[in-house]
């Protein structure tokens, strides 16, 4: 093989995007925030000065910076300025407690921490236990006064030089471009690292599968720190789309700039689709342009699926987890799907699909001889992937990396079945299932059941504690508004649509627990149910 460094090979980093679109279009607007405008040429001038500054500071390539900001511009120009010295992007949730901040920050090694005012003061309260940073800048976004020593973010990107960075600082395309920390709900959080390579191909996958052009004008509802926006900060910047930036994501407030600044794409987790669809000014939506809407998590609901398309949005379900950048497959759209009737269509667009263009590598597995299941829809196993989107592995936890990438696969932790057409639909996570004397129960199937009851808005289904069968299922159920079901009425109609044994035993009507990005806490209903029985029992 003809191998000659710098003529026929280059490094592969999403960083190059942005030099590649400010060239094409340095007067295009690339990025909005409320009255500010940036071009293309100042988006890259002001990541420039970041870089510029950072380095100046002492940062250097490896070095590891955190960002605990909402969705404004200061994050998407981290994504670029910070990699681009070679050193690495830790995006922080903005919804921990300041002991989980205190213990990413300490375990990431971070050596600066850039914290939007909103989260100045939770920050302050542990500095002085952050022995290892030694560079706090504040981002004044509120205009609240700064709470933190170190300069205003303005002024820090100020004293930076708006040439490029000598971009040589980024040697390998196997080291760490970010480091994104799981939920942590099953014990400390672990810090999933991603390269420059595997986040570049992502982000080209993102760019296919949703069909993103440079006419693309993308709204930032999905929070930026979880998996990086799903690669989204980069793929909208490669095909030098713009970049809607929204600091609190209301209904309200999502309707009026897909209207005004005609937006083109966004993704958001089910629990915003479904506050959008809930809102009264959702029946007065005209959309200006089609509107392409990538979903994760649960499967869309009916009435999210309805609402949605109703204001006139394309849905797509899309699946993936932290360790594989976010979105790993989706439902590709099949045209024969346009005969289905809508019960049966929901049904298809609701699976998690087939792998990315840039993925290619996904598995339901038997996980213990790692042999494939039938293609059948009913033989439940272990989803596993491999390929280009796959994480470097856990920072500082070699033992949960080898746990995770057992057998030369990427274990999710989810169990699901492959249908004859080659697509994956999730039944469970292992934690979730439910076993009924003998009988495996999915709490994902009974969900799909009751969500389709025409009182249901959400549900979530955990195991409760049962003297006879071990246990059983339990529903806990939200109604629409104006809608009043009874448990009998939630458990006759699970006995109409599914096996008997199937339906929940009880059925309770209560908000669900809610995660930062959306998705239902089923751990925290499941433990109160057990927590319950087993006080009880002693």
């Amino acid at each position: 093989m003809m191998y000659t460094a710098g003529v026929n090979h280059d490094i592969l980093s999403p960083v190059s995007f942005l030099e590649r679109s400010a060239r094409v279009y340095p007067d295009k607007t690339a990025v909005i925030y409320g009255d500010r405008r940036y071009s293309y040429r100042e988006f890259q001038a002001r990541i420039h000065r970041l870089a510029n500054a950072l380095r100046s500071s002492g940062i250097a390539p490896g070095d590891k910076v955190i960002f605990l900001c909402p969705n404004t511009p200061p994050l998407l120009e981290a994504h670029f300025a910070v990699p681009m010295i070679g050193a690495v992007l830790v995006c922080v949730n903005t919804q921990l407690s300041a002991g989980e901040y205190r213990y990413i920050i300490d375990h990431s090694d971070a050596r600066a921490v850039f914290t939007d005012s909103e989260y100045a003061t939770t920050i302050a309260a542990i500095r002085d236990d952050l022995q290892k940073v030694e560079l706090y800048v504040t981002i004044n976004d509120t205009a609240a006064p700064p709470l933190l020593p170190g300069p205003d973010y303005e002024d820090f990107i100020a004293g930076g030089a708006a040439t490029a960075p000598d971009l040589l600082a980024i040697i390998d395309e196997d080291t760490a471009i970010t480091i994104n920390y799981t939920s942590g709900t099953t014990g400390k959080p672990k810090g999933v690292m991603c390269s420059h390579r595997s986040t570049c191909l992502h982000a080209l996958g993102e760019i296919i599968e949703t069909s993103l052009t440079s006419d693309a004008v993308y709204l930032w509802t999905l929070p930026i720190f979880h998996c990086n926006g799903w690669g989204f900060v980069w793929a909208v910047t490669a095909v030098g789309g713009t970049h809607v930036c929204l600091r609190h994501c209301e209904p309200g407030r999502i309707f009026h700039l897909i209207e005004q600044e005609r937006v083109s794409h966004l993704c958001a987790a089910p629990n915003v689709l479904l506050a959008m669809v809930c809102d009264p000014q959702s029946v007065r939506v005209k959309l200006r342009r089609p509107l392409q809407v990538l979903t994760a998590g649960a499967s869309p609901s009916p009435t999210i699926l309805q609402g949605m398309e109703d204001i006139g949005a394309d849905i797509t379900h899309v699946y993936g987890l932290t360790e594989l950048h976010g979105p790993h497959s989706v439902c590709a759209w099949q045209a024969p799907w346009t005969e289905l009737d809508p019960e049966a269509l929901t049904r298809m667009k609701a699976r998690q699909g087939v792998p990315y263009t840039t993925s290619l590598h996904m598995e339901v597995v038997d996980p213990i001889s790692m042999q494939p299941v039938p293609p059948d829809g009913k033989t439940i196993g272990e989803v596993v992937m491999r390929g280009n989107n796959v994480m470097l592995g856990y920072y500082k936890d070699r033992e949960a990396t080898d746990q995770a990438f057992r057998g030369g696969w990427f274990h999710s932790g989810d169990l699901g079945v492959m249908h004859p057409d080659g697509y994956v639909q999730i039944m469970d996570r292992v934690a979730d299932i439910i076993v009924r004397g003998g009988d495996i129960i999915s709490s994902v199937e009974i969900e799909e059941v009751i969500s389709r009851h025409p009182d249901v808005l959400e549900v979530a289904v955990v195991s409760a504690p049962d003297p006879v069968w071990g246990e059983v299922p339990k529903a806990f159920v939200v109604a629409k508004p104006g809608r009043t079901p009874t448990a009998e009425a939630i458990i006759d109609f699970c006995r109409q649509n599914h096996a008997d044994f199937k339906a929940p035993q009880t059925v309770e009507f209560a908000q669900l627990p809610k995660t930062a990005t959306g998705k239902t806490i089923k751990a925290r209903l499941r433990d109160q149910e057990w927590f319950g029985f087993q006080r009880k029992v002693s």
